[in-house]
């Protein structure tokens, strides 16, 4: 009796292994038959997706698409909404809505809403569950029910090289210039200098660059060392395994 339950036991783990891979190798083949490119856009018509660039599947809530415009080499992840306008099937006109630079990557879940014009700069990372939007919720009737108000639109501008961090939220009217970092959970409204690390809600610079004095206040942490010049991806890896960092000079 033992051995035929041993026997039961190898092969329904043996079914239970097979069925797992199978299951693991289906959703790969689903991912990759349902993402978005150039070329194999699916139903989605964008008003340009440049070369290189995907969306994840499955993708969150698009629509505007003819007024959405995508620069190359865009990582756009799982169920990112990307909308123009206030709901679909509207005549936009002739001019993009949303525009994202060439090698903007957009993390898991985020949102970017552009009732009227949002543009994200070029080499812009934004973290996981990011908000970015050009509308909201006016409240002045303090009768009627907000959700029935008309709302208030401003466009946002983003500048290239920016890293928005996980669940921040960009409101309507926010011009964030070059290379600026907002926190994790930071809302951001108005405008916010090039070169300048934000966080909070509301969010306020809390450091910024100096051309003389560099970044202030200081960074605590040291600089990064340059990955020197003929290092590859493998081996930068298997530095990084045994906890070794390159040599700038490169011997």
């Amino acid at each position: 009796m033992p051995k035929n339950r041993n026997t039961f036991s190898s092969l329904a783990a043996w079914r239970r292994r097979a069925l797992s891979r199978a299951v693991h190798c289906g959703w790969r083949w689903v991912q990759e038959s349902g993402a978005v490119t150039a070329e194999h856009p699916g139903r989605l018509r964008f008003g340009r997706i440049g070369a290189g660039t995907r969306l994840a599947f499955p993708q969150g809530t698009v629509f505007g698409e003819p007024w959405i415009e995508l620069g190359a080499h865009c990582v756009i992840g799982e169920q990112v909404t990307l909308t123009a306008g206030l709901m679909p099937d509207l005549d936009l006109g002739s001019e993009p809505i949303l525009t994202l630079g060439d090698g903007v990557v957009l993390g898991r879940g985020s949102h970017v809403v552009a009732d009227t014009t949002v543009t994200i700069g070029s080499d812009t990372y934004c973290g996981p569950y990011v908000y970015i939007t050009s509308t909201n919720h006016s409240y002045d009737d303090p009768h009627e029910p907000v959700g029935r108000q008309w709302p208030r639109m401003e466009p946002v501008a983003i500048g290239p090289g920016c890293w928005i961090g996980t669940g921040a939220v960009i409101l309507p009217g926010a011009r964030l210039g070059r290379n600026v970092v907002v926190a994790a959970g930071a809302v951001v409204r108005g405008e916010v200098p090039d070169r300048a690390v934000v966080a909070g809600a509301p969010a306020r610079v809390v450091r910024s660059w100096d051309p003389e004095k560099g970044w202030q206040p200081p960074l605590r942490t040291p600089a990064p060392v340059p990955i020197p010049s003929g290092v590859t991806p493998e081996q930068l890896l298997a530095l990084a395994e045994q906890g070794e960092t390159p040599d700038p000079s490169g011997d």
